[in-house]
C-alpha cells in the first residue's frame, strides 16, 4: 500500500470516528490533507488558485474553526479531501502510465 493510499484509508477511517477524535487531531488530519492536495496538484500541473471556489480553502477554513464544527461537518470535510487526493492519485497513476508507454 502506498503512502497516498494509506493516507486515504486515514482519513475514512477519522471520518467514520470523528466523535471520538480531539479537535488537535482533526485540525492535523486536514491540514494534512491540504498540503497533500496542493503538492499532488502541482505535480498534475494543476494551477494554484486562492479563490473561495476552491474546495482547498473550505478544508482549510474547517480546520481553523474546528472547534465551531459539528462532527457531520468534519466527517463532510475529511471525505472530501479523501476524495480530492484518490482522484488526484489516479491522474499521477495516469501520468506515470503515459510516460512508461511514450518512453518504450
Amino acid at each position: 500500500m502506498s503512502l497516498t493510499t494509506a493516507f486515504i484509508s486515514e482519513l475514512v477511517w477519522a471520518a467514520n470516528q470523528v466523535e471520538y477524535l480531539t479537535n488537535f487531531e482533526k485540525r492535523r488530519l486536514l491540514e494534512r490533507a491540504v498540503v497533500t492536495i496542493r503538492e499532488m496538484r502541482d505535480q498534475v500541473g494543476i494551477p494554484e488558485s486562492k479563490t473561495e471556489a476552491d474546495p482547498v480553502i473550505d478544508l482549510q477554513t474547517t480546520a481553523v474553526g474546528i472547534e465551531r464544527r459539528t462532527h457531520d461537518q468534519v466527517m463532510a470535510a475529511l471525505l472530501d479531501a479523501a476524495d480530492m487526493i484518490r482522484i488526484l492519485r489516479i491522474i499521477l497513476v495516469g501520468k506515470e502510465h503515459d510516460c512508461v508507454l511514450s518512453a518504450r
